[in-house]
């Protein structure tokens, strides 16, 4: 899910420092998956060893993964009518629109999507700030981004998983569809490999084995768009 709008950085995190708040980062963002949760007990001294590169163009797709997807398709969209975050929308919505004043220039509509990123990642107890660093890094908050390798929208989803699940005539530039996409790809990859925030990222991305991503990502969550509480 590489996009060639997130080649860019304010500044990087060096691996140590990254590491050392890394429990801090995970403590802040709620509750979270099992494997997850006992990582955060647990946080590595640094950043994981990287793997084997792994050739995402020549790896078939976990079917795991392919059945939440189907799933989480299939399933009714949550309305939000039990939004409870109130305090985190206002904060996010004044954030956003500093950040990225051109993107979502209406208030209302920053809202709205505030809202349903809220849902989307608590659906599958991710912590909806570190889907934002994503969003952040991936699109800057353009829901009609694609990159060069064809990724599209907020979560930069390549249009294959359409195919794989038998939806092809989803859109992956409404922000709702690419939201269930991307917040239920990024949750499978995190408990695939065992609450490791380095390497689901980079799964995510496509990059396993390196450690760009993940640290530009956890670097946007802890400089852009972490609660403290």
């Amino acid at each position: 899910m590489r996009s060639s709008l997130s080649a860019w950085a304010d500044h990087r995190l060096t691996r140590r420092a990254l590491a050392g708040t890394l429990a801090a980062l995970l403590l802040a963002a709620g509750p979270l998956p099992a494997a997850a949760a006992q990582a955060a007990a647990s946080p590595p001294s640094r950043l994981a060893a990287p793997a084997a590169d792994i050739d995402p163009a020549h790896t078939p797709p976990d079917p795991a993964l392919i059945q939440a997807l189907a799933r989480a398709m299939a399933a009714e969209p949550d309305s939000g009518d039990n939004f409870d975050a109130q305090v985190w929308l206002l904060d996010m919505q004044s954030r956003l629109a500093r950040r990225h004043p051109t993107a979502y220039p209406d208030r209302q509509a920053r809202l709205r999507l505030l809202q349903r990123i809220y849902v989307e990642a608590r659906r599958v107890a991710l912590p909806p700030a570190l889907v934002l660093a994503l969003i952040d890094v991936e699109s800057r908050f353009h829901p009609a981004a694609r990159s060069g390798a064809g990724a599209r929208g907020l979560m930069q989803v390549m249009p294959f998983w359409k195919a794989e699940i038998g939806r092809p005539g989803d859109d992956l530039e409404d922000a709702a569809t690419n939201l269930r996409y991307g917040c239920t790809i990024l949750a499978h990859y995190l408990a695939r490999e065992n609450g490791d925030w380095t390497r689901a990222l980079a799964r995510y991305n496509g990059s396993l084995g390196r450690t760009t991503y993940p640290e530009r990502v956890m670097a946007a969550w802890y400089q852009r768009w972490w609660v403290v509480r």
